[in-house]
């Protein structure tokens, strides 16, 4: 592994404040001593009583809130344009331009996959202060969001939505919640517009997950549920979460200041943005032509991009999407033909070979909304079958996860180059090269599948063929 891998590891410790558990709520009482204790001896038992409660109060309006402690350390990140990033719900760009791990070369392939995930090791940090006497959590997390000042404004839109208010201050499950400071929503556009209640709704549902999610275990996940479960996705939407020499990020722009502020229903994890739920699979493609200008401009053509927006045919689903540089690789003759009224119904074909209905797959989550939504645990290796939207013709897609590494690849040849692009109707994973369909070959069970080599135009028409319906244009 190259050492520029390693850079990222070593910003951790400047990116986060850490509040040990054992730290956490902690009342210093040192300062509350009783500065006589031999005078203290001749005292009736009553008055050592008023003055016990006298210093219980005196303590007690010194405690400190330790979310207010962890936030008031934190250093303010300069800010950029959050236009782009609150239109697509997490910033795209800096998911198309990966991280340090893309840029391994070809002879490190097969250890050492494109698409990353998190850093796996602990971060470094310094030691928290210790007052003398620990103590454990004794308020919700609602309620430390709540006595925050630093967290007011989402305390304030919190606390008009009692059916939350009840869930956050619930023992249902040990929450965690990425709550963005008060500078956070400092960086929100002014667009003249009033968010509507189910956007507020579906926002603040955005930042909590069910599940307890401390410090370390963010670290080791690629994705984690969330409350906000979309119709058009059939399940809990996720968060992504990436690890560079900003720091570490949820959905590649929010940046964690601060972790493991523990309550008594679960961990609460300073975030410097809010975190806007992603919009449909097609939007965030049209939103970035630098990239994705070739496949919008197809899907354009062929009818697909209208299709692919009807929500209603599919509830979830997987877009393999090429970029421009893989539409390259096929070559100026067969870019050329399919492009041309000729090549059109062809286009759609091959377009139809890269999409997944109904099935999603996450780096470390898979759902299926025709059966039984069960998020699966991640195995070291799995397989999958994936039907699509060409007649008759599954994609091949095997995970295989080796320490701190994920690959995932398609029919045994393409990679997945940057994956789980979080979309409300499913997710997107940019692939190094365009799938082309396996060739059935007589006499043979066994279809023949692509493996790179160079294609002719009447090679690909001959896979394309059987799926193509008789659509001559006029000339």
């Amino acid at each position: 592994m190259k050492l520029s891998n390693l850079l990222p590891f070593a910003t951790l410790g400047a990116s986060l404040v850490i509040v040990d558990e054992k730290v956490f709520q902690e009342i210093e009482v040192e300062s509350h001593r009783v500065k006589d204790p031999v005078a203290k001896l001749g005292r009736p038992c009553h008055d050592k009583l008023l003055e016990w409660k006298s210093e219980a109060e005196s303590v007690f309006k010194t405690s400190k809130n330790y979310l207010d402690e962890a936030l008031a350390k934190v250093i303010d990140v300069s800010e950029t344009s959050y236009d782009k990033i609150y239109s697509t719900g997490y910033d795209v760009q800096a998911w198309l331009e990966g991280s340090p791990f893309a840029q391994e070369s070809d002879d490190d392939e097969s250890d050492h996959p494109h698409h990353p995930p998190p850093h796996h090791g602990p971060p470094h940090h310094r030691k928290p202060h210790h007052p003398p006497h620990h103590h454990k959590p004794n308020l919700t997390v609602y309620e430390l969001i709540a006595k925050s000042k630093y967290t007011t404004k989402l305390a304030k839109i919190i606390s008009e939505d009692e059916e939350l208010v009840k869930v956050l201050n619930g023992t249902k499950a040990n929450y965690t919640i990425f709550a963005p400071t008060d500078k956070a929503f400092e960086k929100i556009p002014d667009h003249g517009k009033k968010p509507s209640k189910e956007f507020i709704k579906d926002l603040l549902l955005y930042h909590v997950s069910p599940e307890f999610y401390p410090a370390g275990r963010v670290l080791h996940s690629y994705t984690i549920p969330t409350l906000y479960e979309p119709s058009t996705l059939g399940h809990p939407q996720r968060l992504v979460v990436s690890t560079g020499l900003g720091g570490i990020k949820i959905n590649f722009y929010s940046k964690i200041v601060a972790v493991n502020i523990f309550g008594t229903n679960g961990v609460i994890h300073g975030v410097d943005s809010l975190i806007i739920p992603p919009p449909k699979v097609v939007d965030i493609v049209g939103l970035f032509p630098g990239e994705f200008s070739t496949l919008t401009l197809g899907l354009t053509k062929t009818g697909l991009l209208s299709a692919l927006n009807d929500t209603s045919t599919h509830t979830g689903g997987i877009f393999f999407a090429p970029g421009n540089f893989a539409f390259r690789k096929l070559g100026p003759k067969i870019n050329a033909f399919l492009f041309s009224k000729f090549g059109t119904p062809y286009l759609k074909a091959l377009l139809e070979y890269h999409v997944v209905a109904n099935q999603t797959l996450y780096s470390d989550a898979y759902f299926d909304a025709t059966a039984d939504s069960v998020e699966v645990e991640t195995p070291r290796y799995a397989h999958y079958d994936f039907p699509t939207a060409l007649k008759e013709k599954s994609l091949a897609v095997d995970v295989t996860r080796f320490g701190p590494f994920v690959t995932i690849k398609i029919n045994g040849f393409s990679k997945v180059t940057l994956a789980n692009g979080v979309a409300k109707d499913g997710v997107i994973h940019i692939v190094s090269n365009v799938l082309i369909p396996p060739k059935k070959e007589s006499g043979s069970a066994t279809p023949s599948f692509w493996n790179g080599e160079e294609l002719t135009v009447e090679e690909l028409k001959d896979r394309l063929e059987p799926f193509v319906k008789d659509e001559t244009p006029e000339l």
